[in-house]
């Protein structure tokens, strides 16, 4: 790795390890309360304590706990690392309950895809210095496949990780300063922000620190491990690329109040909660207002009133969604306010101005910063995928043309900030030479796909390389001039967010002929739907084909676009807006007009 920390750096990794160190202690108090509750202590302490008594209150109702949280009272994950250094010592894989508890160290067994891990790190707002880039570089190098991938929770991912590998790979990450700690199974997640924060002339508010506090909150209070699912949480500063935090269980958006609705105008938070796209819902929107530095404290109270009712016996009902959807807003708001201690900010709607505009295309190319005389530069990445040769070189750049930082975003790429304008031709002959581009046609620039089976034990398809073939196929057959978002995703999991998507995948089995019995051999394929948006045009796609085999896939989204082409009312009229008038038979019947 190159040269020496610098002071922000070393500040920044004492401090994490000093969050490690706190962490652990817990962990052990916990450990050691689980063993006396065991032996019949009546009434145990410590962080685990809040998920027991919600474990506790299902069986005494006559419920069953899931296995996952049988796994977790059994023993706790953070307190099981020795268990974990010993397989790594002797290369053994996981069994199904190690597999669950290993995710709350970001690591994730991939078998039958792979008979390795998968390493997922945490990032929050999605920013890092070129110092810790190039390590994860190094760490997927000497502990991984040699590459890595940006995620759609600009985040970065480290496959093929044997089992002796693992305990090297997350003391590695921690080494550089980041971590991976509570990136997988029943946690909060990687925390999203905006990633031109700081630098986008709109933006309204710079969420860098508040989603830094949230992180550092998750990281350093054992009780918010081990909640009954998967949990994420976006923050939208008002700029010029989308967070997508509607999607979230919790997103945070930056809005202007006025004045003259009893509240102090200026710059808050509005509240949505309750976001899970591939439950085919986003996040309820509220008339919540938040001020920026209680956000912490407001996230905090969301999750632990879902801490003390989230199912813990039905995964497929596990996630905030369904406390929602059992209980309404009203009431879960309440149950915040009791755990906050105070009454939540109210106020109309009314009295909010408008979101300034999202740019498609503006996580793409090159864009002047607020700053003036400097510009971020938006890297196009094939479906999110870097070698480790390509980022040592994007790190080494990051130095020598910007201000250091790597932004990720959640469109499965990267920005370089900081490039002054005499700098940003020779920066962007550099990102060229690596075989990456700073342009991308309308297509590339809004693709995005899941890791697909490949790398993902619950996926049925390709996707990363499907993707790169519908591209291939329609680009030179199909000339679109405004920007269309096209996802693929593997399986219901929706990593990939299809239901939000102008045409969403979402990967299938199909049988190879009409005339083979259900027994016969099967292919990938698609279903295929269209008119996903997401914002202020937040809306799910409709279904437009299912079964839809992998080969034919190009030529059916070459159709697709070539009758939104035929039919738009102009050539600003987006995809969206094309869908958007149509019923579905209406839509498919254009579709099927243009295989004629």
């Amino acid at each position: 790795m190159a040269g020496d920390f610098e002071a922000e750096q070393k500040r920044y990794l004492e401090g994490f390890v000093a969050g490690l160190q706190i962490a652990r202690s817990a962990g052990s108090v916990a450990g050691r309360n689980g063993a006396a509750a065991a032996a019949g202590t009546p009434e145990p302490t410590g962080p685990d304590v809040p998920h027991w008594r919600a474990q506790d209150r299902v069986t005494k109702a006559g419920g069953k706990l899931s296995d996952q949280e049988k796994f977790k009272r059994e023993l706790h994950p953070f307190d099981g690392y020795e268990k974990l250094k010993a397989q790594a010592a002797t290369n053994t894989p996981p069994k199904p309950d190690d597999n669950f508890r290993w995710r709350f160290f970001g690591l994730f067994y991939c078998a039958p895809a792979h008979n390795t891990y998968m390493c997922r790190l945490r990032i929050p707002n999605g920013i890092l210095k070129s110092a810790q880039f190039e390590g994860v570089a190094d760490a997927a190098e000497r502990y991984g496949g040699g590459y890595a991938h940006v995620t759609t929770r600009a985040n970065l991912q480290i496959r093929e990780v044997e089992p002796k590998n693992a305990v090297a790979l997350i003391e590695h990450i921690q080494d550089i300063g980041l971590c991976s700690r509570g990136s997988g199974a029943d946690n909060i997640r990687n925390v999203t922000g905006t990633p031109t924060a700081g630098i986008d002339p709109q933006e309204l508010l710079d969420t860098r620190p508040y989603a830094r506090d949230w992180h550092f909150h998750i990281l350093n209070d054992r009780t918010l491990y081990g909640i009954p699912r998967k949990f994420n949480v976006g923050f939208d500063g008002g700029g010029i690329i989308a967070v997508l935090e509607d999607t979230n269980d919790i997103g945070f958006s930056a809005v202007v109040v006025k004045d003259g609705f009893g509240v102090e105008p200026g710059i808050w938070f509005r509240l949505a909660i309750g976001g899970i796209t591939g439950h085919k819902d986003f996040a309820w929107p509220t008339d919540v207002i938040v001020k920026p530095s209680e956000a912490t404290l407001v996230a905090d109270a969301v999750v632990r009133v879902f801490i003390d009712h989230g199912d813990r016996t039905n995964r497929a009902k596990a996630r905030l969604k369904y406390v929602l959807d059992a209980w309404g807003m009203e009431k879960f708001l309440a149950a915040m306010e009791e755990k906050l201690g105070r009454k939540l900010q109210r106020i109309a709607v009314e009295a909010l101005e408008p979101r300034p505009p999202f740019h498609r295309s503006a996580h793409i190319g090159v864009h002047a910063q607020k700053q003036t005389g400097l510009n971020w530069i938006g890297v196009a990445l094939p479906v999110g995928r870097m070698t480790v040769a390509q980022m040592r070189a994007i790190a080494a750049m990051a130095r020598q043309f910007g201000d250091g930082d790597i932004r990720l975003t959640v469109w499965q790429n990267f920005l370089i900030s900081g490039v002054p304008d005499d700098q940003v031709a020779a920066a962007c002959a550099a990102i060229e030479a690596l075989g990456l581009g700073t342009q991308a046609n309308a297509l590339r620039a809004g693709l995005v796909a899941c890791t697909g089976n490949t790398g993902c034990k619950f996926a049925a398809c390709d996707t990363k390389r499907h993707a790169d073939e519908i591209a291939t196929w329609c680009e030179t057959r199909v000339a679109i001039d405004t920007p269309v978002n096209i996802h693929l995703t593997g399986c219901h999991h929706s990593c990939a967010q299809h239901f939000i998507s102008e045409i969403g995948l979402l990967a299938c089995k199909v049988q190879e002929s009409q005339e083979e019995s259900e027994d016969g051999d099967q292919v990938e394929g698609y279903h295929i739907l269209v008119g996903g948006g997401f914002g202020p045009h937040a809306t799910l796609g409709r279904e437009m084909y299912r079964d839809v085999k992998a080969a034919d896939v190009p030529q059916t989204v070459e159709r697709i676009l070539k009758a939104y082409l035929a039919n738009r009312t102009s050539a600003q009229e987006s995809f969206l807006s094309f869908a958007g008038r149509y019923d579905a038979a209406a839509l498919k019947a254009m579709f099927d007009r243009e295989a004629a």
